[in-house]
């Protein structure tokens, strides 16, 4: 795995270096101290994870990242910053990790661990790590896609369900589907979104369709009848 650096602090950079050298097979293959220059390398080269700060000179990070995030080979983003004011929309373009400094040592091992891992295949990918933006009582909250058990559509917005919460997507379910991993979530109803994780069980219903009990909830979600047969796959019936 192969990564580059960015990081105008020189103490900052070489402490991340040390992390990277003695805790992980990472090859550093370039550093630099501002983002344009780290945009103009990967133009021309294939990396794997870039390591970024977000308070930098010519290109600050976040506006990098999102940059990168349009190519076609686009690499893992891991922010290694101080602002912790960005983490939300950093998790809109699928950052990798958001790691605050001054970090711990297990903090930033974890995270290179989790490279590795993701590397290797043993990563269970597909939502794992990933986030999604969701709204209660005005406030804005970064939520892990395997707390999620079902999500509803309401007009615009979509209600996002947990075990504990009900939380609310200003995008319509057809975007917010698009935010999830196809293999852990499916759209059974033009109106939701399952958690195939979550599924207690698989109720028969009216001309050949069934019903779903989620786990943990007192609910019932429809399979409408045009998604039998991916659902029946999906599940291994």
């Amino acid at each position: 795995m192969r990564c580059i650096i960015i990081e105008d602090e020189y103490p900052s950079r070489e402490e991340l270096k040390y992390f990277i050298k003695n805790y992980s097979s990472i090859q550093i293959i370039e550093e630099f101290e501002d983002g344009l220059s780290a945009l103009k390398f990967l133009q021309k080269n294939e990396i794997d994870v870039v390591f970024a700060d977000i308070n930098m000179p010519k290109l600050d990070g976040m506006t990098f990242s999102k940059i990168i995030h349009r190519f076609e080979k686009n690499p893992k983003i891991v922010f290694i910053t101080a602002y912790k004011e960005y983490a939300i929309e950093a998790f809109e373009i699928y950052a990798f990790d958001y790691i605050l400094k001054p970090y711990s040592n297990e903090r930033i091992i974890q995270t290179l661990k989790k490279l590795q891992e993701h590397k290797e295949g043993n990563f269970k990918e597909n939502c794992l790590y990933h986030k999604v933006i969701v709204c209660k009582n005005e406030k804005m909250i970064v939520l892990d896609c395997t707390d999620i058990y079902y999500c509803e559509a309401h007009e615009r917005e979509t209600f996002v369900y947990t075990k504990e919460e009900k939380y609310i997507a200003k995008i319509n379910i057809s975007q917010f589907f698009d935010k999830l991993s196809k293999d852990h979530f499916f759209r059974s109803h033009r109106s939701y979104i399952i958690n195939l994780d979550k599924i207690q069980e698989i109720i028969p219903w009216f001309h050949h369709t069934y019903n779903v009990k989620m786990k943990d909830l007192d609910c019932e979600i429809p399979v409408s009848r045009n998604n039998i047969k991916i659902f029946k796959e999906k599940m291994g019936i």
